[in-house]
């Protein structure tokens, strides 16, 4: 059995100065789910969030216009199994006929299915394996963190908080989404 699971928000990891966690919410159990990504995932997670072009495609963005030139559509992304801390998962992709199955980096799948617009699926026992309760991260995660839903004034109070900790990478970070926000 699936449970629909939606990005929450991404902070910086504390274990690796290049990692960050990206905090899956299952809101029909209300439960979260730390995953551990790198750095360029998080980039390409938040550059796919705001529907940023770039000078040269990244490669969610070319895989994402290879799928549309050959008409393939992306279904669903299922995470399947975690084994030895990692996650696993698996983009459903159609051509109209046939749906094939295909081994996907969780961080990728997870960016594809954000630029697609379609479900992200988390296999029950895989949830309650990895899972804690909503909240429970956050006396343990950076007061900076982006959140998937942060307002303008949410992120600018932010952006300042990071200014006042000179912590000008998360700060960069926070003035895109920002710059973002305006444009709309």
């Amino acid at each position: 059995m699936y449970i629909e699971v939606f990005p929450h928000k991404i902070a910086s990891g504390m274990a690796m100065s290049d990692s960050y966690i990206m905090v899956l919410d299952a809101p029909e159990v209300k439960k979260q789910v730390p995953v551990l990504i790198g750095s360029g995932e998080a980039e390409a997670f938040i550059l796919a969030l705001e529907d940023k072009d770039v000078r040269r495609p990244l490669t969610h963005v070319l895989f994402n216009k290879v799928m549309e030139e050959f008409m393939l559509e992306l279904k669903k992304v299922t995470i399947d199994r975690f084994e030895e801390g990692v996650f696993y998962a698996t983009l459903h992709v159609s051509d109209g006929f046939a749906e094939k199955q295909i081994d996907s980096r969780t961080s990728d799948a997870i960016t594809l299915a954000v630029l697609q617009q379609c479900p992200i699926l988390m296999d029950m026992n895989v949830l309650n394996e990895t899972c804690m309760e909503p909240g429970a991260l956050e006396g343990n995660l950076p007061d900076n963190d982006v959140v998937v839903e942060d307002s303008l004034e949410e992120l600018e109070a932010k952006l300042h908080e990071c200014e006042v900790n000179e912590d000008y990478e998360q700060a960069a970070e926070i003035m895109k989404l920002i710059d973002e926000l305006k444009k709309r």
